[in-house]
């Protein structure tokens, strides 16, 4: 049972994270020949202080996910 795990800066909306969800599992289905009642798809919300990249917090980045401005 194929197990996917997506880490992300939080921010993104329901329906993205629906989205996603619904993409990721059709993809691995196909790419793994597993039946899509097969795969789990899990996504970590990681909030943007918890989050680094190049040694800057993500925070201070000024970078907002796309979709959701009221991060």
């Amino acid at each position: 049972m194929p197990m996917i795990i997506i880490n992300m800066v939080k921010g993104r909306t329901d329906k993205q994270k629906e989205d996603l969800i619904r993409k990721v599992t059709m993809g691995a289905a196909k790419a793994l020949d597993e039946p899509k009642k097969a795969i789990q798809v899990i996504i970590n919300d990681i909030p943007q202080t918890n989050w680094g990249i190049g040694g800057i917090q993500f925070s201070k980045r000024g970078h907002t996910p796309k979709g959701n401005k009221n991060v």
